[in-house]
């Protein structure tokens, strides 16, 4: 047994008035291995020893009176405290979890197969429930903000609806799944990333470039999996429960549910704010008022033959509205006071079940329908989507090649009161009445990882989808991976084709604002693309006590056909068309992080972006996209004490903002700016977390002026040319219209937050 003793002289003489006592045990890990070198640590004294290389240890200790605090912990783990009311002989196993960005753990996304972190061929980034808690948040949309390279985008200054950017790709480039299934999509890439309870998340994995081989369309920036705990390990009761000085409240609601072979899992989550503010003094809310309930409950059913049978289901409503201050429910719709609401519901199901037998065949389904009520002034959209998935894979081990086989089928029906979805009459241009759009997409992939070598991965990947709309469409990808003969460095390189199918409506809510008319210059066809990303990961132990990653990437992706939307050549019309030329994004990126067993973790990134497409033979940055981006989380356990101190913030170079012609005296590009938070949390016990801090330490806020012609919503004071143009008058010499278009970061300022969390 190789087993370290740290033992010093504590209270020499108080110990020879008792009798000594043995702690010991073992301590793992979540999947049941032994973690050697674990610390076991007497809290308030300088006794301590570590675990052997089979995770066992043997403490011996003075019978201090009032007990003893012992605490855990290990490289690249959480810290866990157990209290022990007297010292006497005593057997524990301790079970530690990973830290929040942990250095190798079992990831799926990247191949839809379990596979080890460093194995993975495909780099993917691992964010577990540690990470989020650094910085609460009420959605997974904000609790994105200190991922590197991704970047939550507010697309309203009003209405404070958004999307997700990965380097630098709009929104509609992500694809967001929960447990592995394509839910948030369509119509919930707007209003469908709030509601999921973060006290229920296990991990978030991102994979950041092309998945479309694997996912089909939406997956050409990368994607989002958001999982979700089991709930055979999840706590028999949570809470986590913030609230803001703005006034904001958040409450998660969870617990595990026993139904003979059935482990069910159930979350509630609230979050309200009924406070309007208007901070920079522009006659609009600066934070839309919220009214939202979601309900999630997951049930997995255990096996004989220990495969897997889980049923999830999700319930989402939510009321939002945000306009000037006066607006009540009785202006919805109106042409007196300004207002914009939205009633969104929503419903989820999702399925895994594995066939029996010896072949490794799994069937998933997923369903959602989404049901969405909402004025942008007196203009309204009303819309519904119904979305069916389902699919099929086979696995099978061949000597050296991994194979994965799979069919999927997926199928939408859309529908909304706008011309997109309208039966018009030809000989008078009206609107007879609106019929659903139904699509089909059926698809076949095929997937081979073969083992080289023990250092050697190569993955080819090829999918084949039929639109009933667009017709076939290919997307192949090839993955390979090197690692040196120790494992700690790490090379992967990726090349993939992606293809998107674009619905405006659904995924730019600038055409929705009623600001802008919305131009189809011509019937828009699929995007497609080519990408190719380099990465390579450097593990580095500098002590036994201190681990380090270095992961670096490079990344291109070059676009044909891809649709841009036109803010410059009218004003007052948002123009789309699929581009007569070509666009790329590229960049290269760098995070760092490092664990102690002291009690400091780290994880800084950066990000540089080059955004470009080319019109007329002229390189133009899209809007709302940075140079450059950079994160950091930083966490310290505070010595002798239950106190942990965390620092994260975000900071962004300049991006281009939508003007509203020559004369518009805002500024084109946005200034350097950056988030920050600070925040300390009190664990009293192993259950009950207390914590509080301040967010926006800089209070840093847009200009007042960031809403054109807030004053005048209904644009009774613009005088309009043939062409619906503004033209400059006494009253409006800018020629502006009225436009919540021009947004970069939220208008919250400095506010302070607190809250607790308990589980049992």
């Amino acid at each position: 047994m190789r087993t370290f003793y740290l033992i010093l002289v504590l209270h020499t003489s108080g110990m020879a008035m008792y009798a000594q006592a043995t702690i010991s045990g073992t301590v793992v890990d979540t999947d049941g291995r032994a973690i050697d070198f674990a610390n076991v640590y007497v809290r308030g004294t300088e006794l301590g020893v570590y675990t052997d290389a089979e995770g066992q240890y043997e403490l011996v200790l003075p019978e201090l009176s009032g007990g003893v605090a012992l605490e855990y912990s290990a490289l690249g783990y959480e810290t866990v405290a157990v209290s022990i009311d007297r010292a006497v002989d005593t057997t524990l196993v301790i079970t530690l979890a990973q830290y929040a960005s942990a250095l190798d753990e079992v990831v799926v996304s990247g191949t839809l197969t379990e596979v080890r972190k460093s194995d993975s061929p495909v780099a993917i980034d691992v964010y577990r429930e540690a990470f989020f808690k650094a910085n609460p948040t009420p959605s997974v949309f904000e609790a994105l903000q200190n991922v590197n390279g991704v970047r939550p985008q507010l697309n309203c200054s009003i209405c404070n609806t958004g999307d997700i950017h990965i380097n630098g790709l709009e929104g509609a480039y992500t694809m967001v799944l929960l447990d592995g299934m394509p839910i948030v999509s369509g119509l919930s890439t707007v209003y469908g990333l709030t509601g999921i309870p973060m006290s229920l998340i296990e991990r978030v994995e991102i994979v950041k470039g092309p998945a479309s081989t694997l996912y089909g369309s939406e997956a050409v920036a990368g994607l989002i999996n958001i999982i979700t705990k089991s709930p055979a390990e999840a706590a028999r009761i949570s809470l986590d429960a913030n609230a803001t000085t703005w006034g904001e409240v958040n409450v998660d609601l969870g617990g595990r549910l026993d139904l003979g072979q059935a482990k069910g899992l159930l979350g509630i989550n609230y979050f309200t704010y009924q406070n309007p503010i208007d901070h920079n003094g522009d006659g609009m809310t600066d934070v839309t008022l919220q009214d939202r309930v979601s309900v999630f409950n997951k049930w997995q059913w255990q096996r004989k033959d220990h495969k897997t049978t889980s049923l999830a289901a999700r319930y989402l409503y939510e009321d939002r509205w945000g306009g000037q201050l006066s607006w009540t429910p009785a202006d919805r719709g109106g042409d007196e006071v300004y207002g914009e609401s939205i009633y969104t519901s929503r419903v989820e199901v999702m399925g895994q079940y594995d066939l029996p037998g010896k072949e490794d065949i799994r069937l998933q389904l997923s369903a959602n329908s989404h049901y969405q009520n909402s004025v942008y002034g007196d203009i309204s959209y009303i819309a519904e989507q119904h979305i069916a998935f389902l699919q099929a894979t086979w696995r099978r081990t061949l000597g050296h090649h991994n194979l994965l086989l799979g069919s999927a089928m997926r199928f939408t029906a859309y529908d909304d009161n706008t011309p997109a979805t309208s039966i018009i009459d030809e000989p008078t241009g009206e609107i007879i009445a609106n019929r659903f759009s139904n699509t089909w997409l059926p698809g076949l992939f095929v997937q081979d990882e073969i083992a080289l070598d023990a250092r050697n991965t190569l993955l080819a990947g090829l999918r084949y989808d039929y639109n009933t709309v667009h017709g076939s469409i290919l997307s192949p990808r090839l993955n390979y991976r090197w690692s040196s003969r120790g494992g700690d460095h790490t090379v992967r390189l990726g090349i993939g084709n992606g293809y998107r199918v674009a619905n405006v409506f659904t995924e730019d809510h600038a055409a929705l604002t009623g600001a802008r008319e919305v131009v189809f210059e011509q019937a828009l066809t699929p995007e497609t693309s080519w990408a190719a990303n380099l990465n390579y990961v450097w593990q580095y132990y500098p002590s036994s006590t201190t681990a380090v990653s270095v992961d670096a990437t490079a990344f291109y992706t070059y676009f044909d056909n891809r649709i841009i939307a036109d803010y410059d050549t009218n004003p007052n019309q948002i123009r789309y068309a699929n581009l007569d030329g070509h666009s790329v994004s590229r960049g290269l990126s760098l995070q760092v992080t490092a664990n102690t067993t002291g009690g400091f973790t780290a994880n800084v990134g950066a990000t540089l972006l080059d955004n470009y497409f080319t019109e007329e033979g002229e390189a133009v940055r899209p809007v709302l996209t940075e140079t450059f981006m950079g994160v950091w989380t930083l966490s310290y356990r505070l010595p002798r004490t239950r106190l942990t101190l965390d620092y994260t913030g975000q900071v962004y170079a300049p991006m281009r903002l939508p003007l509203l012609g020559e004369l518009d005296p805002r500024p084109e590009y946005s200034p350097w700016f950056s988030l920050q938070n600070v925040q300390l949390t009190y664990a009293p016990t192993t259950r009950l977390q207390l914590y509080g801090g301040l967010k926006n330490l800089l209070d840093y806020t847009p200009p007042a002026n960031s809403i054109a012609r807030a004053f005048d919503p209904f644009d009774r004071g613009v005088t309009f040319d043939a062409d619906g143009q503004a033209v400059a008058t006494p009253g409006n010499p800018e020629a502006l219209t009225f436009d919540p278009t021009y947004v970069f970061a939220p208008n919250q300022g400095l506010r302070g937050f607190v809250g607790l969390r308990w589980r049992m």
